[in-house]
Formats: C-alpha cells, sequence, structure tokens
C-alpha cells in the first residue's frame, strides 16, 4: 500500500506538472503538484479497492490488483499547442511510474554491486523489508506504466491514441469511453492483461541483477 499510493501519487503530480508547463495552472493552483497522498487519494480507486484486493487475496481469491487516484484536473484550452500537450501531459504519468522504477532497480543494482545483501552484508539484517520494498517499486510501477498505455478509456494510453488518430477514426475511440472501464476489468479478471502484460513481465525479471532473481 505504502509503494501503490507513493506511485500513484507521482502519476497524478506528473500529470499537473506537464500541464502547469504547457500554460494550463488548473492543477497547480489546487495543490496538485506534490507527492502528497492526500492530495490525489480518491476514496474508492486509492483506498477501498486496493485494501479489499489485498485482504481477498490474503484469503486465496484471485482477485487482480487495481487502483486509481483521483483524476487530475486539466483545461486543455489553456494548453499552447494542444495536440502535442495533449501527448505529453498524458505520457507525463506514464514517465513517472517509469522514473520510479528505473530508480528502484538502480537501487538494487547498486546493493548488488555494494554486496549490501547476502550473508555477512552491512544490511543483512534489514535485507528482506529492504529488497521486498525496491522490488515492489520497480514491478508495481512497470505494470502501471504498461497498463496506462493500454490503449482504452479512461487509460493515458486512449488520449494518446485519441490525439494521433485521423479525425474518421475517433468516434470509435469516444464510443469506448462508456465500456472502456468495464472492458479492462474484464480483461483482468479473465486473465487477458496477464497474457498481454507476460512478455514485459519476462523483460523485468530478466534486468534484476542475478543475486536477486530469485524473487
Amino acid at each position: 500500500m505504502v509503494v501503490l499510493l507513493f506511485s500513484i501519487s507521482a502519476h497524478e503530480a506528473g500529470h499537473a506538472w506537464m500541464s502547469d508547463k504547457f500554460g494550463d495552472d488548473t492543477a497547480r493552483l489546487l495543490g496538485r503538484i506534490t507527492l502528497n497522498p492526500l492530495a490525489h487519494t480518491d476514496p474508492i480507486g486509492t483506498l477501498l479497492i486496493p485494501i479489499a484486493s489485498f485482504i481477498f487475496s490474503h484469503l486465496g481469491a484471485s482477485i487482480a490488483l487495481i487502483g486509481w487516484g483521483k483524476p487530475t484536473p486539466v483545461n486543455p484550452l489553456r494548453w499552447r499547442n494542444k495536440d502535442v500537450a495533449n501527448v505529453m501531459v498524458s505520457i507525463a504519468g506514464i514517465l513517472a511510474n517509469l522514473i520510479i522504477a528505473i530508480v528502484a532497480l538502480g537501487l538494487m543494482y547498486l546493493g548488488d554491486f555494494l554486496h549490501l545483501f547476502g550473508p555477512g552484508s552491512v544490511l543483512q539484517s534489514f535485507e528482506e523489508p529492504i529488497i521486498l520494498f525496491l522490488f515492489t517499486a520497480y514491478s508495481l510501477n512497470v505494470a502501471l506504466a504498461f497498463f496506462n498505455l493500454l490503449p482504452f478509456p479512461p487509460l493515458d494510453g486512449s488520449k494518446i491514441l485519441y490525439t494521433i488518430l485521423p479525425d474518421s477514426m475517433k468516434p470509435a475511440i469516444e464510443a469506448l469511453e462508456r465500456f472502456g472501464f468495464i472492458i479492462l476489468l474484464l480483461a483482468m479478471q479473465t486473465g487477458i492483461f496477464g497474457i498481454i502484460f507476460s512478455p514485459v513481465r519476462q523483460a523485468m525479471f530478466y534486468l534484476l541483477p542475478r543475486s536477486l532473481t530469485g524473487l
């Protein structure tokens, strides 16, 4: 939950920061350019559903973890170069998650290089929680970035796709907005998302330091 709250906050703060850079200060004036989870927490999407997922998973139920933050308010009419702004603001949250994942992976490599993990190491007593935290930050943020790239409303990928599609195809994306969330839930619960994510998961584990590949 700690990693999830931080990751969602970074994602939404990324949207707010990028929107401000393109001339829309709506989110900044509402205090959304911050990593403080209180500014981005949605009672249902950030707390209720993730906590329920953790509880039911602990009880043995197969429930996919899904969560979201309070949508970042933007005013596209105030953006400079609206098409570029729409793509950059949409992708900013994904980039924030990728930065966290890269930092976490880098810290795992640094710990491995300096022999901070393993028998007799300086951090031996705290090794398990530290590695668990870094691995969770790495894997969860890779998953969040990939998930948000999917071209289904209301995910960021659909907004990027909407910008680059010809006008004749945009009604298809607009029609999906009514059913996008249902499609996503079905994809996660039926294992379709797991199949699509499988190559990314393999690459993610391949990039781990060799000493941590048993995670």
